[in-house]
């Protein structure tokens, strides 16, 4: 439920507006193939989506120091190499439209770079949808609260004016530290159950759900 004061929806994007969670764990995995590293399951690779890519090899590769040499790998894979489709979720630009029409501030706090968030928001044509986003370069890595307090100061929001959609347990984590509500969605890269775990205030099943709410 979307409470009557909210003002400023902030959306997750990998596996909330944009199905990549079958890209990213088929890059990560030939990322490590090549460079022979040890290949994470495809459970362990969906369990660190959402974090920044630094949090993300310190939980996948905990043997590796220098992680530039990683970060070449992973990007080329990801946006030339692997050629999984990562479209966005059918109804995800109806519903960003309608709740831009009630008026609602729309924003984005993301796992993914600036320069990756930036790339996908010109390719998806959504670039013009939110009001502000913020990428994991930007701040500290979810689930610390620090994206969302920026977006709130942005966008001069309450915490109670606020409310954080996204599929992963880091995104509700972000948003209960950050004092603001969370809609966990069912066909990201984290369980239902695991989801359940943050105490959402709703999980949906499809985004366009959030147009009746």
């Amino acid at each position: 439920m979307i409470a009557k004061q909210t003002r400023l929806i902030v959306f997750d994007w990998d596996g909330t507006l944009m199905d990549s969670t079958g890209r990213i764990v088929s890059a990560m995995q030939t990322t490590a193939t090549n460079l022979k590293l040890p290949i994470p399951s495809v459970d362990d690779v969906r369990g660190i989506i959402g974090l920044s890519l630094t949090e993300c090899y310190y939980r996948l590769f905990p043997e590796v120091d220098d992680h530039d040499w990683i970060t070449e790998e992973y990007r080329y894979q990801y946006v030339e190499g692997d050629q999984t489709p990562s479209p966005l979720f059918e109804g995800t630009e109806e519903t960003l439209e309608h709740l831009k029409s009630q008026g609602y501030l729309l924003a984005v706090a993301t796992g993914k770079a600036r320069h990756g968030l930036d790339r996908v928001l010109n390719e998806s044509g959504l670039m013009s949808m939110f009001d502000v986003t913020i990428a994991s370069d930007e701040a500290q890595s979810k689930p610390h609260p620090e994206m969302l307090h920026k977006l709130l100061a942005h966008t001069q929001s309450k915490p109670d004016q606020a409310i954080m959609v996204g599929d992963t347990t880091f995104d509700l984590e972000m948003a209960q530290r950050a004092g603001i509500g969370g809609i966990g969605v069912s066909f990201g890269a984290h369980t239902v159950e695991m989801i359940k775990t943050c105490n959402p205030q709703a999980i949906i099943d499809d985004i366009r759900e959030l147009k009746s709410f």
